[in-house]
């Protein structure tokens, strides 16, 4: 690649930290490297033209748990360790309305609404709700699950949703480009439609291999969640979530977050439109990919359930679709951690980046 003197010099110089991900981890982990070290030469690699991955194409919800994946996470995991989950994505959550604000990410907390299409685990999670509240009462102080009528007239499932009191929704968009004019606002550099192909480890510092350059830097911090092993080995894998939305609705009454399924589904109101994603459980394997894209089986689905559930009575218009990439592993906890001398990983997170994506971001950093 023909670069010029100050091109190699600004950009590809004496680089102290050199990020690998723009998404919501890497950015926060920039800002707070260079809360720490405002001296210090940050530098961002994206290989997209904006962050990829799934940080710009979640569906905004700032949720840490629906009662019946709480329920399913306690099969796998002791309750300290979901008390923990639950506790680190709060956490994350007002990490992320502190530094961002609430009215510059258009942050919405108009409650999260599980649905049900069958009786009996609509009563084997109501079952559950008691335990579970106990267990989440010294984060919340107060019941985080409650019962409610089907008052938006969903049809086909259960005459009652269960409600999180404490969920809210955000505008994707507008929280990446805030994260972003901050990143920019404290000096860190950012280098957009380059690609990682390798890093060397050297005695005092990492060689990286790119698609457009090869440069040294100090230290290599990863935040590249479901794109991970590309990069280097890690436990985590990646899955594809399938989004759409539709064309505005007049008189639109739907307004909250909805989960259905054991959150294989969700949707939510966004600017008098319904964005409708999910499904992923109908292919597992064709889903765990890092290739952006829409299937028939899950388009069909989702467009069914639209239909069929969701809009019953209204007509409506697909406006267009996408999909993000997440990742996910076996266990539900995030990986934050020195891989080697000059080598640091904050990745997996679950499907649940908007909660924990800034503190994710901030632990990376702290590692240093």
């Amino acid at each position: 690649m023909n670069y010029s003197y100050w091109e190699l010099k600004e950009w590809f110089s004496n680089v102290d930290y050199t990020i690998v991900g723009s998404g919501i981890v890497g950015l926060n982990c920039a800002i707070q490297l260079k809360n720490k070290y405002p001296k210090a030469n940050v530098l961002v690699l994206e290989k997209g033209m904006l962050p990829q991955g799934a940080s710009t194409k979640n569906a905004g919800f700032a949720c840490f748990g629906s009662l019946s994946e709480l329920i399913e996470d306690l099969k796998n995991h002791t309750e300290e360790e979901v008390f923990n989950l639950v506790k680190k994505r709060w956490k994350g959550l007002q990490l992320l309305r502190k530094n961002l604000g609430y009215s510059t990410i258009d942050f919405q907390q108009n409650k999260g609404y599980e649905l049900f299409n069958k009786e009996d685990f609509f009563e084997e999670c109501v079952g559950q709700k008691e335990r579970i509240n106990h267990l989440l009462k010294p984060l919340f102080n107060e019941e985080v699950y409650t019962t409610s009528s089907n008052t938006f007239k969903f049809k086909n499932v259960h005459s009652k949703y269960v409600v999180n009191n404490f969920e809210g929704q955000l505008d994707t968009g507008k929280m990446m480009s805030q994260l972003l004019f901050l990143a920019h606002q404290k000096g860190v550099k950012i280098l957009n439609n380059i690609t990682v192909e390798k890093l060397i480890e050297l005695e005092d510092k990492v060689s990286i291999k790119t698609n457009r350059s090869d440069f040294y830097t100090n230290k290599v911090l990863i935040a590249t969640n479901g794109f991970t092993s590309n990069i280097l080995e890690a436990e985590v894998k990646p899955a594809r979530a399938q989004v759409l939305i539709t064309k505005p609705i007049p008189n639109l009454h739907i307004k909250g977050t909805f989960h259905l399924d054991k959150g294989y589904y969700y949707f939510r109101n966004i600017n008098n439109r319904i964005l409708f994603g999910g499904g992923r459980n109908l292919d597992f394997k064709t889903e765990e990919t890092t290739e952006f894209g829409q299937t028939k089986i899950v388009q069909d689905k989702l467009y069914q359930l639209l239909k069929e559930t969701i809009l019953p009575n209204t007509p409506f218009e697909i406006d267009y679709t996408w999909s993000g990439i997440m990742g996910v592993g076996n266990k539900k906890n995030t990986i934050v951690k020195q891989v080697s001398n000059h080598v640091y990983c904050g990745v997996r997170l679950g499907g649940m980046g908007v909660a924990i994506g800034s503190l994710v971001g901030k632990e990376l950093a702290d590692l240093l």
